[in-house]
């Protein structure tokens, strides 16, 4: 599709210092900073790399990058005691960018990451929380943020040896975050039970965040892709939980194609259809599809979902390529005092261009 390959191109004229899909950043005029936002669109650029063998993608990544590695592997901007399971995400892009280039700034800057991640604060469970302003928190956003990364750290690594750990994570989620009448997923959970957004019985947030349950829907697919024969157990529990999410999902899915901002709410005004949790699901369908983890029949489902985000919100504006119909953010708690209610995820703005909903675009695109 000659509109997306041109959209893409013009991404590239991003830099670290004002990264044109970071809309977060932009209007809340902060500097650059290693952040997730980021990491989403560093993942889909090493794929567009993979994909078409075009040494451009590769080389602005390692630019990207390495704007905020030192030589000595430290990260510029990160801190460590912030606990947040977002700063993981873009060190996803490290293990291709060591693979080759052979630098070493690059593992030790994984090693920090990974330290991390060691020492990260948990839940009772035995889960990570998802940051330290968010303590005893699990929240569906954190699994995709970590957990890959997590995987093949230890994968390459440390031999395997804490592959039990997430494993038993994902476990608990599905135990704890799932809802057995829709099969949908919570967006978080305080275990503590002590939030003003939870409910006070099970410490679950009140609805069904679409980006959040794409979040989670995503990191299953990538830890699948990285798990092989020896780990029969792991991929048999993991490829479970996707398949059953799919099942649910699919119920969900509108006419057009898109699925809703809240999952199960399609007819409540003003609920619209969300571009970012349609282009993670549409993604993951298709790299499922690809991957022999969904039959063949399913990849109907992830084309549907694609040319209905193209239809309902890819167009032309002032001479560029825009992405429509993206939350610019939501969450739950902090200063902002998110209580998770239906008028809240409505009350966060709907935006164009933002990574969130560029980067798994362009993942979907590239496995259709």
């Amino acid at each position: 599709m000659k509109i997306v390959d041109r959209y893409i191109d013009e991404l590239l004229e991003s830099t670290p210092e004002k990264p044109l899909w970071n809309q977060e950043m932009i209007r809340q005029g902060k500097k650059a900073h290693w952040n997730y936002i980021d990491g989403c669109m560093m993942t889909a650029f090493l794929t567009l790399y993979k994909r078409k063998g075009d040494s451009k993608y590769l080389h602005f990544v390692k630019e990207y990058i390495d704007y905020f590695i030192t030589e000595e592997g430290t990260i510029l901007t990160y801190d460590r005691e912030a606990w947040n399971l977002d700063n993981i995400n873009e060190g996803r892009a490290l293990f291709a960018l060591y693979d080759r280039f052979g630098d070493e700034k690059y593992r030790k800057a994984m090693d920090i990451l990974y330290d991390q991640l060691i020492n990260q604060p948990r839940t009772p469970e035995g889960n990570f929380w998802h940051k330290a302003l968010y303590p005893n928190q699990i929240w569906l956003d954190g699994l995709y943020m970590a957990q890959p990364f997590y995987l093949e750290y230890e994968k390459r690594f440390n031999g395997k040896k804490n592959y039990g750990d997430i494993l038993s994570q994902y476990r608990n989620v599905h135990r704890l975050l799932r809802d057995r009448k829709t099969g949908l997923y919570f967006h978080a959970c305080d275990t503590s039970k002590e939030m003003f957004w939870c409910d006070k019985n099970t410490g679950l947030s009140p609805h069904f965040w679409l980006r959040a349950i794409g979040w989670f829907y995503m990191s299953l697919v990538d830890v699948l892709e990285l798990l092989d024969e020896k780990d029969g157990e792991f991929q048999k529990v993991i490829s479970g939980i996707f398949k059953e999410l799919t099942d649910s999902l699919l119920k969900y899915q509108d006419e057009s194609g898109m699925w809703f901002q809240i999952a199960d709410m399609g007819s409540r005004r003003p609920n619209y259809l969300e571009t970012s949790g349609s282009s993670i699901i549409a993604f993951a369908l298709l790299k499922a599809v690809q991957l022999g983890i969904l039959p063949r029949s399913r990849y109907i489902d992830g084309e549907t979902a694609f040319k209905g985000i193209c239809r309902e919100h890819l167009y032309e504006k002032d001479g560029r390529m825009n992405l429509g119909g993206t939350c610019l953010v939501a969450g739950l708690g902090g200063k902002e005092k998110r209580d998770g209610s239906f008028e809240y995820y409505m009350s966060e703005p709907v935006v164009e261009n933002e990574a969130k909903g560029i980067a798994p675009f362009i993942l979907a695109y590239l496995h259709l």
